[in-house]
């Protein structure tokens, strides 16, 4: 089964509201899904971006796939460095 990490779809009509999912790569983009791991609001000023970091790097390393957009909030967020020093422990 692949997956993936991406976003889905919420709100209103020209407001969007996306939250984080880790889902199956071939379910609908609103579709079901795994885990929800956190939420993106791009329409607020600031950009409101909450994810919760473990679960985003435990997913990573299970070899889930992010989107574009999920990779560019992933790393905004320092999901990616946090994932690195976690493989240094080891």
């Amino acid at each position: 089964m692949a997956v993936k990490i991406r976003l889905r779809r919420m709100g209103a009509k020209k407001r969007p509201f996306y939250r984080i999912v880790v889902a199956d790569s071939r379910s609908p983009r609103d579709g079901r899904f795994i885990e929800e791991i956190g939420y993106y609001n791009p329409i607020s000023q600031p950009k409101e971006i909450k994810i919760d970091s473990e679960k985003a790097a435990e997913w990573l390393s299970k070899g889930a796939k992010p989107s574009d957009t999920v990779k560019a909030l992933l790393q905004s967020n320092g999901v990616y460095e946090q994932l690195k020093e976690k493989s240094q422990e080891k």
